[in-house]
């Protein structure tokens, strides 16, 4: 099998390090990748948003399966653009389609579906530009810290853990009106805080059947 790994980063890697030990696997490509999966397998310097070079090499390679890494590729619709297309759709894609992608690539997506289904989460509410001063009373009505969200992916940086009610405030106008964080803070989730353990559990699914993958 042929298989196509989509990412740069450690997560790739590690990936890369395991699927390399598989008697199943014949040629091993990393999109960008990076040093430590060049020994690994073969980099292809391309974007992981680049999804009609990513095709390309998909069928220059005759790739069997395409891992995607990023959070990007995914919200962007790389699993969604391989399946509408004739030549990728029996290709197999490791990653969810667009509209499941939107979970990790939209706080205020993830709360409303956690609400909608009754599952425990933190209360919150979302602000934009427009409404900046509503924001700044509800965050008059939370006890600190405070915790403000960039509704979009920003790489990791996007959460703010603040104990002064004026910082948030101002922190909140920095992220709406000056777009510290880009277009991910047009819109900002303002939560309530929960102490505690955070945990992280890994599913892998077909839609029908999953595996639960050990916890972080």
């Amino acid at each position: 099998m042929n298989i196509l790994i989509l990412g740069s980063g450690g997560r790739e890697h590690a990936i890369a390090w395991k699927l390399n030990q598989s008697p199943k696997l014949s040629k091993l490509f990393i999109a960008p990748g990076n040093a430590g999966t060049a020994k690994i397998g073969k980099n292809i310097p391309i974007g992981v948003n680049d999804f009609e070079s990513v095709k390309k090499s998909v069928l220059s390679e005759s790739i069997d399966m395409l891992i995607v890494g990023p959070e990007d590729p995914l919200v962007n619709g790389i699993h969604d653009f391989f399946l509408n297309d004739p030549e990728l759709k029996n290709i197999a894609v490791i990653g969810p389609q667009k509209a499941a992608a939107t979970l990790e690539g939209s706080k205020e997506f993830a709360k409303e579906f956690l609400f909608r289904h009754n599952i425990p989460t933190a209360a919150y509410q979302s602000f934009t530009s427009d409404n900046l001063i509503e924001g700044y009373a509800f965050l008059e009505t939370l006890k600190p810290p405070y915790v403000l969200k960039a509704d979009g992916l920003a790489a990791g940086k996007g959460v703010l853990i603040l104990n002064d009610l004026q910082e948030a405030k101002d922190e909140l106008k920095t992220m709406l009106i000056d777009a510290k964080f880009g277009s991910a803070s047009a819109t900002v989730v303002i939560e309530e805080f929960l102490a505690g353990i955070e945990l992280s559990v890994f599913v892998l699914t077909d839609g029908q059947g999953y595996k639960v993958l050990p916890t972080a």
